[in-house]
């Protein structure tokens, strides 16, 4: 059978909204984040700040499937655009007047994080249906390589950082991505149908039919074995988050590690770290080329978890050249577990209730990130960081174990489908 054509209209016009989108946030994400540890010179106020960002993800997409599985999901997503533009504008004008306050970039950080974490529920029920027929994995390694490609410009946005000792021109560019994002998500032309195939509304009341669709939704996690390993697998991976966070400091805290290095370590940093995005990039390509058979997913998603968890703890032992190389190598195998996860679960779960499963995968997984920044923040404050890193590592080499290979029989059932 002829596949149907990947890049039709709605395809490319949420392919380079997405795009202009994360483009802004890469550069937003990366300088903010220099501000604060500079401003603060705290390995654990630096990790404080990165938690705050991920607190509303810990409750707001559980809260959001239920309406987002009976509401526009595209009405919700370049609202949400135009909301994040209006607040990296705010961030914007309050750094140009002059007024640094560390309680002020929480509070902003923190409702980012709010907005971001309503849309992620929202952008990933929506996407699958901008998929056509049979094209899911091509559709899933573009995705992936979005990212890799908006984190480009974290070199450039370390560079401006660098010279201009500020993060102002960089929170103007990212409002205005946002909001160029926003008008081009507008013209989408899908035809939502989720709305009309979710059960009717019944004479109880909005607050108790909510009531209802959430634990319908958590009755449904909790019945699906193969879901249920895959999200405490992936709670337990986002530990690993808060330790890749200390490689920035890691670098930023021994310069002479690096004194051999004709640059400064910070864009040593970012410059070793867009191997990884280099390898996001070329397997990106590689699963938009080459089709996985389903009967191979499940082996091929088990050795990418257990691969990725070694190498991320040995990456910093390494001397520069191999630790491009190990950034290279996980960037890769991150683009295959990716696409594998994404492609099979989106499939499985129904589109009228994928809301519901995003939002409580998007909160379990957020869990494991708050947990894994704050317990790497209080362990980098008393040991290295290497060893906090060797440490976190270990333990999700564990949880494959433990939730993976332990549960095959019901992952596979989810893995090994066209």
């Amino acid at each position: 059978m002829k596949l149907q054509k990947l890049w039709t209209y709605d395809f490319t016009v949420i392919t380079i909204g997405s795009l202009i989108s994360m483009v802004g946030s890469s550069m937003a994400g990366f300088s903010i984040s220099l501000l604060v540890l500079d401003y603060t010179g705290s390995t654990f106020l630096y990790m404080l700040f990165n938690v705050c960002y991920q607190l509303p993800l810990l409750f707001m997409p559980l809260i959001a499937g239920p309406y987002l599985d009976r509401m526009s999901r595209k009405k919700v997503i370049y609202w949400l655009d135009f909301l994040s533009a209006g607040l990296f504008f705010l961030m914007f004008l309050v750094l140009r007047a002059g007024w640094f306050s560390y309680l002020f970039l929480l509070a902003s950080n923190t409702f980012y994080g709010a907005i971001n974490s309503v849309y992620a529920v929202a952008y990933d029920s929506f996407y699958p249906n901008l998929i056509t027929e049979g094209n899911s994995q091509r559709a899933y390694a573009v995705s992936s390589m979005l990212w890799p490609l908006a984190s480009i410009m974290m070199p450039v946005a370390a560079a401006v950082y660098e010279a201009l000792g500020s993060a102002v021109p960089i929170f103007a560019a990212n409002a205005a991505c946002f909001f160029l994002a926003a008008c081009f998500e507008r013209t989408i032309r899908c035809r939502e149908t989720h709305m009309a195939s979710a059960p009717p509304p019944d004479s109880v009341g909005k607050l108790r039919q909510y009531a209802r669709d959430f634990r319908e939704g958590l009755a449904y996690i909790r019945g699906e074995k193969g879901l249920l390993c895959i999200a405490l697998y992936f709670t337990a991976l986002n530990l690993c988050s808060g330790a890749d966070n200390l490689i920035l400091p890691f670098f930023r805290s021994h310069p002479q590690r690096f004194a051999a290095w004709p640059v400064a370590a910070v864009t040593l940093y970012a410059i070793v770290s867009n191997f990884e995005v280099a390898g996001r990039l070329v397997g990106g390509m590689v699963q938009y080329k080459v089709r996985i058979p389903p009967e191979r997913k499940f082996l091929a998603a088990l050795a990418a978890y257990a691969a990725i968890d070694a190498i991320g703890s040995l990456r910093l032992f390494l001397p520069i050249p191999l630790m491009a190389a190990a950034f290279f190598v996980q960037g890769m195998l991150g683009v295959t577990s990716y696409t594998i996860r994404t492609t099979a679960t989106q499939a499985y779960v129904p589109d009228t209730m994928r809301a519901r499963f995003n939002g409580a995968f998007q909160m379990m997984t957020s869990l494991g990130t708050v947990a894994g920044s704050l317990l790497v923040g209080a362990l980098a404050e008393v040991f290295p960081e290497r060893a906090v890193i060797v440490g976190i590592y270990a333990v999700v080499l564990l949880s494959v174990y433990l939730f993976i290979y332990r549960g095959r029989a019901h992952v596979a059932d989810v893995y090994n489908r066209e």
